[in-house]
């Protein structure tokens, strides 16, 4: 864990008690800070006592004494509206901030590479952290993906730190900057906490604010919105742009012909890997995701062969397309990392017999992205919130069960699919929607589908 020094003998507040919420309040008390942490939350609450920090209901307490209100990603700084805490931080002129601006600050000799985009920023960011490690180079993987920032470890002028960044955390950064900022692609999501589309796209952008001539910025271009901001960010000349595709030649880029990455950076395009065989990147959303941290991988300095080593050898990330089993000739795919609609469509895409577990709580755009892909799903197993209006969606089109929850839906999707007895059959947990309304999160959800599928296994032999 990194200690945070910069506010010893000074008080902070801390709002948001989870997972980042408790490391950054460690951080703080451990730089020599009085820490006042609080959560809405009871539960919370006990856990962070029971770790020895003290508690401090926000909404009381006197705000002329706390230099700074770090703000867990999750709780409303802007829309639908600011937290009651945050509003009478900013009355007391108290500025807010995340545990990213605090690991700047901390750890200001190292290199930064920041990612982004409503899907596939996590792959790319365990993609290129694993880059950086069978390179020989010193790095640190976390920020919205698995370790949280201040849970990293410590870093010198030699190392990097690779993060994942939700627009959450985006909108808490205000100092730190990012020697390669990396945008891979915008879609409608989390609208109702940016305020609608626009302020989810400003959000997202400012990724790349305080670059400057010597930093880069990776930018997709396979949507309109990226595009733009990669048209703006090439005009006004401030830093490095490199376009990135999964499908279309860029110039003075990266990108992917077919199956093969092609590499244009330098003015001359050489073909460079052929991602068919890599088992771990299916699908044409992954080719965008390996462009991205090769051309990440080849701004921060590393050699060509050692990325390329890196990408062979990427052994996946769990709920991203993960295959947890073949069993009977069936394979059980868990995605449940896809939580939108655009996510789902871009598994859905990867596999020809499809046996659809979907469902939870809806998020904006539906089934809208996945409609091009109904003729690859052979029956829709629908779980939560949403199976209604999927239903609904689906009616016409795509035969469908009311699930109600997983662990049904699995053993409905086994019979399913076993009975059809289709060449390549998946059971693919890819939800299109958010966990809450049944799970903590998406990772629960998934550790959930991965117990079931090894029930099944124990049950009837399978392979991996």
């Amino acid at each position: 864990m990194i200690v945070v020094p910069q506010f010893a003998d000074r008080c902070v507040a801390v709002l948001g008690l989870g997972r980042s919420g408790i490391v950054a309040a460690r951080a703080l008390k451990g730089g020599g800070a009085r820490v006042w942490a609080w959560d809405d939350n009871e539960a919370a609450r006990s856990v962070a006592e029971a770790a020895g920090l003290p508690l401090k209901d926000l909404l009381l307490c006197d705000w002329r004494q706390p230099e700074a209100l770090v703000l867990s990603p999750g709780i409303p700084l802007t829309h639908p509206a600011p937290h009651a805490v945050v509003e009478r931080a900013r009355a007391a002129n108290c500025p807010v901030l995340g545990d990213i601006e605090l690991l700047s600050g901390t750890q200001p000799d190292a290199s930064y590479v920041g990612i982004t985009g409503t899907n596939g920023k996590s792959t790319t960011t365990a993609l290129l952290g694993h880059i950086f490690k069978t390179a020989g180079v010193a790095v640190e993987v976390g920020g919205n993906l698995g370790t949280p920032a201040l849970g990293l470890e410590p870093l010198g002028s030699e190392g990097t730190y690779v993060l994942e960044l939700s627009s959450y955390q985006l909108d808490l950064v205000h100092e730190a900057v990012f020697d390669i900022a990396v945008l891979i692609n915008i879609s409608p999501d989390h609208l109702d906490r940016h305020g609608g589309l626009e302020g989810y796209v400003a959000a997202k952008r400012r990724i790349f604010r305080g670059q400057t001539p010597d930093m880069t910025a990776v930018v997709g271009v396979d949507d309109e919105r990226s595009r733009q901001i990669y048209r703006g960010l090439r005009d006004r000349g401030h830093r490095r742009v490199v376009p990135i595709s999964g499908h279309a030649s860029v110039a003075d880029g990266i990108y992917v012909d077919g199956t093969v990455l092609m590499d244009a950076m330098s003015g001359r395009t050489t073909p460079v890997l052929d991602l068919n065989g890599i088992q771990t990147l299916p699908g044409q959303h992954n080719a965008q995701n390996a462009a991205a941290a090769y051309a990440a991988a080849k701004a921060a300095g590393i050699a060509v062969e050692a990325i390329l080593r890196g990408i062979r050898s990427y052994p996946g990330l769990a709920h991203r397309q993960e295959l947890i089993a073949v069993v009977g000739g069936v394979s059980y795919v868990n995605d449940s990392k896809a939580t939108n609609g655009e996510a789902a469509a871009r598994a859905l895409a990867c596999y020809e017999n499809v046996y659809w577990i979907a469902g939870g709580l809806a998020k904006e755009g539906g089934l809208e992205a996945v409609e091009p892909f109904f003729p690859r799903i052979r029956h829709a197993f629908l779980i939560g919130e949403a199976a209604m209006d999927f239903r609904r969606g689906l009616s016409g089109h795509v035969p469908s069960t009311l699930s109600g929850d997983l662990g049904t839906a699995v053993a409905q999707a086994r019979e399913s699919a076993v009975r059809d007895g289709l060449e390549n059959a998946v059971v693919l947990l890819s939800p299109a929607c958010a966990s809450f309304d049944q799970f903590t999160n998406f990772e629960t959800r998934g550790d959930e589908f991965r117990r079931l599928v090894e029930g099944l296994r124990g049950e009837w032999g399978g392979e991996r």
